[in-house]
Formats: C-alpha cells, sequence, structure tokens
C-alpha cells in the first residue's frame, strides 16, 4: 500500500511540474508580445486581451461578427457550418415574415396596390405617376398611403446644391409643413451637429432660403422647377401638381432662386 501511495503522490508531483501547455503557439496580433487567447470570428486574428481585441477592430474596421455567407470549400465544411447555415436561414425567415406583419411597410409590388395610391392621390388633386419596374425611383419609392389615418406618407428627396448634399426623408405624412420638415436640416438649433457642419452655409441663413419641386415629367415644355410655400403643407404644395413617383424638392438661398425661375419672356 505504500509503494502505491508513493507512486500515486509521484505522479501527481510529475503534473504539477509539467510546464502548461500554451492554448495557442501564435501570440496576439495587436500588441505583438502576449500570448494569444481569443480569435475574432470574422477576420481570425488573434488577441490577448479586452483592449487589444478592441484596439483591431479600431485598427482594422473589422467588426468581429462572423461572415456567415462566407464560402467555405466543400474540403473545409462540417457540421457546424451546416448548423450556422441553418440558423443563418432561420433569421432570414423570421425577417421576411416579420415585415410581412408589418402594417407600416407599404406593399407596392402589385399592380392593384399601385392603382389605389394614384386613385387616392388623384382625389387630392395630384396626379402621381408611377414607372415601370426596373427605374431607379420606382425601387427607392417607400411612399405608402395610412388606411387608418387617410393621409400619404411621402418618400422625399431633398438637395441643397449650394452645400453639394442630398438627404433622403422617409415617411413624411401630407400635413406636415416644408418649414417643419427642413427643420432638423437648416434650423441652427434643432439640426443635428454633423448635418448643419455640412450645410453651414443654409444653417447661417435658415430665413433665406427657398424651396422649390422639380418637375420631371416627360414631354415637359418650360421651366423644370416651381416654387413651393414653405408654409403651407406638403399637401397643399403639391396639389395640381404631377409628381412622378415622389417629389424632389431643391432648396436654395435667395440669390440662387432666380436661376430656377421660370423667364418672363
Amino acid at each position: 500500500m505504500e509503494s502505491l501511495e508513493a507512486a500515486g503522490s509521484g505522479e501527481n508531483q510529475a503534473r504539477i511540474s509539467q510546464p502548461k501547455r500554451k492554448m495557442c503557439v501564435s501570440s496576439c496580433g495587436s500588441c505583438g508580445e502576449a500570448e494569444a487567447k481569443y480569435r475574432c470570428p470574422r477576420c481570425l486574428r488573434y488577441s490577448c486581451s479586452l483592449p487589444c481585441v478592441k484596439r483591431h477592430k479600431v485598427d482594422t474596421g473589422c467588426t468581429g461578427v462572423r461572415d456567415k455567407s462566407q464560402f467555405v470549400p466543400i474540403g473545409g465544411f462540417n457540421e457546424m457550418h451546416l448548423l450556422s447555415d441553418y440558423r443563418f436561414l432561420e433569421d432570414a425567415g423570421r425577417l421576411v415574415d416579420g415585415a410581412s406583419r408589418d402594417r407600416k411597410l407599404p406593399r407596392q409590388s402589385s399592380s392593384k396596390y399601385l392603382n389605389f395610391l394614384k386613385n387616392r392621390a388623384r382625389k387630392l388633386d395630384i396626379e402621381l405617376k408611377i414607372l415601370p419596374i426596373g427605374f431607379t425611383k420606382r425601387r427607392m419609392n417607400s411612399t405608402y398611403f395610412h388606411r387608418r389615418d387617410q393621409r400619404f406618407y411621402w418618400h422625399l428627396k431633398l438637395s441643397f446644391p449650394q452645400s453639394q448634399a442630398e438627404y433622403t426623408e422617409k415617411g413624411v405624412p401630407d400635413n406636415k409643413s416644408l418649414h417643419k420638415i427642413l427643420e432638423r436640416y437648416i434650423d441652427p438649433a434643432v439640426s443635428e451637429p454633423v448635418i448643419r457642419q455640412r450645410l453651414r452655409l443654409y444653417t447661417s441663413r435658415p430665413s433665406d432660403v427657398k424651396v422649390f419641386m422639380v418637375l420631371d415629367s416627360p414631354g415637359r415644355v418650360g421651366s423644370n422647377y416651381v416654387e413651393l410655400d414653405l408654409q403651407k403643407s406638403l399637401l397643399d404644395n403639391l396639389r395640381n401638381k404631377d409628381v412622378v413617383e415622389f417629389p424632389t424638392l431643391c432648396v436654395v438661398l435667395g440669390e440662387f432662386a432666380k436661376d430656377l425661375m421660370p423667364s418672363a419672356s
């Protein structure tokens, strides 16, 4: 018995005295000094600690999220890849199902719905024109009519030529005034800092802006712009006008307005 106990204690001492096996033979890809403990799921770069993980994301722009659609050769495909693909398809199915249940999302694929939109617009004295499938404006358009509210929620394109900037607004209610729509862009107190900096020519002179609507109806003769009233609602400004898919508004400073106005001749 004593010999067995001695042998057992000798084995334990041998295990303790053995050096710990390294988890990874590579060193940290960020600091290059410490032993790597983690591996990025996206770019497979090694890191030793949380600060180095964050540093690697900042330096390389890596998101750290595994690319679920990355190509895997058939020779390297295993059960983990199969499970990952299955979960990816499940996530996609949930997103599609969620979108189909969202009543606020427009159903613009059917001709029946598009005819409904045009008829509703016509009742408001707006001639809404729909482009064929494949046109960029057709794909971009998110305008829809809310049956419960009984109003249009428009897709708007806003152009600021003096700052060479363009923005897109989605879901703009037709009872909102142009002044309110432009607040988040040109109002020095309300506008977002990044937008304010880019549109500083406008935010420095918010009371000196004019808004024109681009008239892009095919075969039109004369000026391609019509001035709108900032104090009126979007609906009132669109009455008795042709709208191709959605309105495009051009916001200009006062001294440049003459370039868009029709000539006296």
